[in-house]
């Protein structure tokens, strides 16, 4: 059958439509808007009004998609991550995305929305040796401990790349000064959760990670049902670059994708401080998250 799954992140909306069988699904369309659900709020537990006029917009966009592909509201899975698990008016927000589309919006946990990440990538990774999954969000970020059994140990943080973002006053270039005390900031989040975190491969689920491929490759990530791996030392080359980067220069970039171009330097620090924590030799991509993951 065709199903939808709206995931309601903190910076991006993602659509995907898909036919779904028992123990696999086919993409038929998949797109994403920049709706910035987090932008001017979510550091103050709410949702703004622009921002709840954004997403509606998108909304429209997806319901109208889902509509071409004869799927019903019924059908249309809606998932709301960490702006809206935070927000003091996401009932207002839920309620008016119910009255105007029809759709029923599941707010997950940390956890709840880890173990999403952990089915969408397994679509992709066969987990044959212990791995550690990072998603960077722009609420939160998750930290998924698996292997070939399963899941061994999840963590949320609420370091996503908006809050951090937000939370330093918007700021074009990052001096070594504020890189240190966004570093402080990371290792201020309980960490000690993270202690059990060790393996050699970690796996970038989309995201970030997708900019970063092209900055390496400069060439477009195509979304095939399979990891790749990021050459370490290229990585590290388009991390650096990414944190010492202007504003302007970001622009420029062909390769950083419009949504990514404010935000960036804040993900590199992030990758760069996860790599360190989690002593890992090999970074993988997986193209495959938590919309993936809720069709599982």
């Amino acid at each position: 059958m065709k199903k939808a799954v709206i995931d309601m992140g903190t910076n991006t909306f993602n659509l995907l439509v898909a036919d779904v069988n028992r123990d696999s699904f086919k993409a038929k369309y998949a797109t994403k808007e920049p709706v910035l659900l987090g932008m001017g709020g979510i550091n103050d537990n709410r949702i703004s009004e622009e921002a709840m006029a954004r997403a509606h917009l998108a909304v429209k966009k997806f319901m109208r998609t889902c509509k071409a592909f004869e799927i019903v509201a019924e059908d249309v899975i809606a998932i709301g991550t960490s702006a809206l698990r935070g927000a003091a008016n996401a009932d207002e927000f839920v309620a008016s995305m119910k009255r105007v589309f029809g759709i029923d919006i599941q707010i997950i946990s940390g956890e709840a929305e880890a173990n999403y990440i952990f089915k969408g990538v397994k679509w992709t990774h066969d987990f044959a040796q212990p791995a550690v999954i990072m998603d960077i969000g722009g609420g939160s970020t998750e930290f998924i401990s698996a292997d070939s059994n399963g899941i061994h140990d999840v963590v949320s943080l609420d370091i996503g790349v908006s809050r951090v973002y937000q939370h330093f006053d918007h700021p074009e270039t990052y001096s070594a000064a504020l890189q240190a005390d966004i570093l402080s900031y990371f290792d201020q989040c309980p960490c000690s959760e993270m202690a059990n975190f060790r393996a050699d491969i970690l796996i970038g689920a989309s995201g970030s990670f997708e900019t970063f491929y092209e900055m390496i490759f400069e060439s477009e990530w195509e979304a095939a049902p399979k990891t790749v791996e990021l050459p370490m030392n290229e990585l590290m080359r388009v991390l650096d670059w990414s944190i010492a980067s202007t504003q302007k220069e970001r622009n420029e970039h062909v390769w950083i994708a419009q949504i990514r171009k404010t935000m960036l330097p804040v993900a590199a620090l992030q990758i760069k401080w996860a790599i360190q924590k989690i002593q890992c030799q090999r970074v993988l991509i997986s193209p495959y998250s938590l919309k993936e993951g809720a069709l599982h």
